[in-house]
């Protein structure tokens, strides 16, 4: 099994090593096992990623310019570090895609688009009854079915491009999630059924008023545990 957990057999049969690398490598910063601030030896990463130097350097390039990773000049590269600033910045982003994103798809969708927002929605309110009952046990499986959700609102809107440019920034988004944008209880609970109800609706402006709340309030939670 690699560094991000996947395993060899799960590898596509056309992959090439520079890419079962790239997304090991951005596995494991955006869960943290590569912690902000780390080092990234060529030396160290070719024998835990099973990658060439050349092949590495490609890689890092790649999540450089995705801002998951720092160059140091002549000195390397490390993992991009958590900051107040950055969090603010992916989260202002993330929420000027998904709100215009949502709004795109409540003007697209149909009854198929509804039925999975439905479906998203019951998956990731099973895991939120599960934690409000005190199983962590399933936070991992929140955060996942929690990604699914908000990617399901946006799914109509009918832009790749836009799609894609959110997967993005909704990753370096979960990435603070996963050390310190915990679980709010209620209040995330409620604010994930008012997105599912105002989608049904049709009800693109009280849903962005929800997406600012329940982005903005996870911010200030996370800068207020000191997680960060």
């Amino acid at each position: 099994m690699s560094p991000g957990g996947v395993t060899a057999d799960a590898q596509p049969a056309s992959e090439t090593a520079g890419e079962r690398a790239y997304r090991a490598i951005r596995a494991d910063i955006l869960a943290n096992r590569l912690a902000p601030g780390q080092k990234l030896k060529l030396d160290a990463l070719r024998d835990a990623y099973g990658a060439g130097v050349g092949t590495l350097r490609e890689t890092l390039a790649r999540l450089v310019a995705e801002r998951l990773v720092m160059a140091e000049g002549q000195r390397g590269f490390e993992v991009a570090p958590f900051s107040a600033a950055d969090l603010r910045e992916v989260a202002q982003l993330r929420l000027l895609l998904e709100c215009h994103a949502m709004e795109g798809a409540f003007r697209a969708g149909d009854v198929e688009w509804e039925a999975r927002v439905v479906a998203a929605h019951h998956k990731l309110a099973q895991m939120e009854e599960r934690l409000l009952a005190g199983d962590a046990g399933v936070l991992d499986r929140w955060r996942r079915f929690d990604a699914q959700f908000h990617q399901t609102l946006i799914s109509a809107c009918g832009s790749r491009t836009l799609m894609a440019t959110h997967a993005a920034i909704f990753d370096r988004y979960q990435r603070y999630q996963n050390r310190a944008l915990g679980f709010r209880g209620d209040i995330a609970v409620g604010e994930h059924a008012a997105l599912r109800d105002c989608a049904l609706r049709r009800d693109a402006a009280t849903a962005r008023e929800v997406l600012r709340a329940h982005i903005l309030g996870g911010v200030d939670h996370a800068l207020a545990t000191g997680a960060l």
